[in-house]
């Protein structure tokens, strides 16, 4: 069968990412003799150079572990809304949504912490040697990827006009970075030595740097850098300046903390994602609104390509209305909600519930946004969602999200042609003791607010998923963390760690992650193991039949967004169906990552998506 490039196998460890020199840091890293925690922190801090078009330090990153011979472990490396974050004050404003950019958007800072937090607990190497690689990198330059460039070239007026120390570092002469170009950080890589120069004076120990670090970033001089530019006021999507919300005790206050995974059976595999702060469990709802029995009969592969089994469409017309359902029902449930607001998990992935809401799906593309009634509870979905879902406007014009507008507004996903503009990262890492770990870190992007001059860094913009509505479960709250599209994926077979996957791609990634793993599980096996880049490869798609999660919000009911060189026969067959369905450029849809661990042999493989020209697997 053919695939781009082959399905990598090894015994060593196994490092895919989306960029390839992150996946060769990680690489590197545990030729070093580092594991695989360690290697995900070192190309972890690689990416927030190497893309930081894509993430920052200031940003967030969820991350599923599963150390060798102990339990799945879910880390949240997702910031809070800080305490004077209240719908109030964004309303008293006269503000209807979160802007997309500027301090008003940022949350507390989660990467840097989590990403400390798993050093510390789960690595070996020293914080020196983990962060070398990123300051090197920043220090002596990388060749700039298209999407830099491309990125920086929406926003040039933006910078030249108002954040005028973002083009101080990404439009030196008034050039955006050309690919292949040497992109420097000067101000990264100074901050990184200094922060190694006062964990180094807290004392030898590996532990006691490391919380060293993590106090300077909250109460040092990292802190005073983000602080201070919390209170500039800054132009956002609004079209004001505003100051952000962000203080002193918000930055002390917070921690990256573990948790355990939400996890759903099916066909012989346990997937396990993050709770509903993130949109994890939607993944887990489109596994089980799929009908009883699917196998190998229900999809069949020609020419390395996946499509339905029926010829017509029928498999992936079914695929796209439970991804619809997931999808509603993640806008009326999920949030960082507890008590009697808790999300009802267990309902949504229950048997009866799905049985109840497969009965939903008929012969024709439904068109409605429709959440349901675990135990009997009312679905309640914001104003803004309802409007424009109803065929209004909301406060905004729904079909206002195209290319231009995506990249310069919030998480830059997937526009109407099928490109990415951008959107975020991810890295999967297994080593030879069997360590396994899926990342996606995201946020502080280079166009999300300015970069503080002092670090070469900007803030994030996650809150810009909140809602200014009071009595929704991802309502803006201070103290509560805004409901994030981040959702790394880890799956088990018999109880034992087998796969780590994921991709970028805001609202699409649990529809990239599902259709992956349907064809890594049914797939015909590769040299005895799982056929990643095969179910990589595979032609996908993407609906925004719901409500989005990111400035301006917006929905495109019956909308399928499909790959080119996906079969005529499906396509005409998703038409007959009703569904509005678009043709993206051949290789566009999704940037998945995997890595796998076969238990019973040790052997270990990995796959990394051609799309974008940019995400490689490496190992041995």
């Amino acid at each position: 069968m053919f695939t781009t490039r082959p399905t990598l196998q090894g015994t060593f460890g196994m490092a895919s990412s989306t960029h390839w020199l992150a996946s060769q840091t990680a690489m590197a890293v545990l030729e070093d003799g580092g594991n695989a925690y360690d290697a995900a922190v070192a190309a972890g801090f690689v990416l927030h150079v190497v893309e930081p078009h894509l993430n920052g330090p200031a940003g967030e990153v969820p991350a599923l572990i599963a150390p060798a011979g102990g339990p799945v472990k879910v880390l949240c490396g997702q910031g809070v809304a800080p305490r004077g974050a209240s719908i109030e004050h964004y309303t008293s404003l006269g503000l209807r949504l979160v802007p997309g950019t500027g301090p008003l958007a940022a949350a507390v800072p989660g990467a840097f912490d989590a990403w400390m937090t798993l050093l510390r607990d789960h690595g070996t190497q020293s914080l020196e040697r983990v962060l070398g690689y990123a300051i090197g990198y920043a220090e002596r330059g990388h060749p700039a990827v298209e999407r830099v460039g491309e990125t920086v070239e929406t926003v040039r007026e933006l910078f030249e006009k108002e954040w005028t120390t973002s083009a101080a570092l990404y439009l030196p002469g008034g050039r955006s970075p050309a690919p292949g170009a040497l992109l420097k950080n000067p101000p990264l890589a100074a901050t990184w030595k200094r922060l190694l120069s006062e964990a180094a004076a807290a004392g030898p120990g590996r532990e006691q740097q490391i919380e060293a670090a993590r106090r300077t970033w909250r109460e040092g001089f990292i802190a005073d850098a983000l602080l201070a530019a919390s209170a500039r006021p800054t132009m956002d999507t609004s079209g004001e300046r505003h100051t952000g919300a962000l203080t002193g005790d918000d930055l002390a206050g917070w921690e990256a903390t573990y948790e355990d995974p939400v996890t759903h059976d099916w066909n012989g595999w346990t997937v396990c994602k993050a709770g509903p702060w993130s949109q994890g469990p939607a993944l887990l709802q489109q596994l089980a609104l799929l009908p009883d029995g699917v196998t190998a009969a229900d999809v069949h592969f020609e020419g390395g390509a996946a499509d339905a089994a029926s010829a017509d469409g029928e498999f992936v017309h079914r695929l796209i209305e439970g991804t619809k359902l997931a999808m509603a029902d993640r806008e009326a449930w999920y949030g960082d909600t507890e008590g009697a607001s808790a999300v009802p998990v267990e309902a949504l992935l229950s048997a009866a519930y799905n049985d109840e809401r497969r009965a939903l799906i008929g012969e024709q593309a439904s068109r409605e946004l429709r959440p349901g009634s675990p135990q009997g509870r009312e679905p309640r979905v914001s104003e803004h969602a309802t409007a424009v879902a109803n065929g209004g406007t909301g406060s905004f014009d729904p079909l206002s999200l195209s290319a231009g507008a995506g990249a310069g507004a919030g998480e830059p996903t997937v526009a109407r042609d099928g490109a990415t503009s951008g959107d975020t990262c991810h890295i999967d890492v297994v080593d030879r003791w069997g360590n396994m770990i899926s990342a996606t870190p995201s946020g502080g992007w280079l166009h999300s607010n300015p970069v503080v001059p002092e670090l070469g860094f900007p803030l994030g913009t996650r809150l810009q998923m909140t809602w200014l509505e009071h009595g929704l479960p991802n309502s803006l709250t201070p103290g509560r963390r805004p409901r994030t599209t981040l959702t790394p994926s880890l799956a088990l077979r018999g109880g034992q760690p087998v796969l780590a996957f994921g991709t970028p791609g805001g609202d699409q990634q649990d529809q990239w992650q599902l259709h992956f793993f349907i064809a890594a599980a049914l797939r015909p096996q590769v040299r005895g193991g799982l056929d990643l880049q095969g179910a990589v490869d595979a032609p996908n798609w993407h609906t925004d039949s719901f409500p989005g999660s990111f400035y301006p919000r917006a929905m495109r009911p019956g909308s399928v967004t499909m790959e080119s060189r996906t079969p005529r026969s499906v396509t005409d067959g998703l038409r007959r169906r009703g569904h509005d369905v678009e043709s993206g450029p051949a290789w566009s849809e999704g940037r998945l990552c995997a890595v796998a661990r076969d238990p019973e042999t040790g052997v270990l493989s990995a796959a990394a998506n051609p799309r974008g020209m940019q995400g490689y697997a490496v190992g041995r």
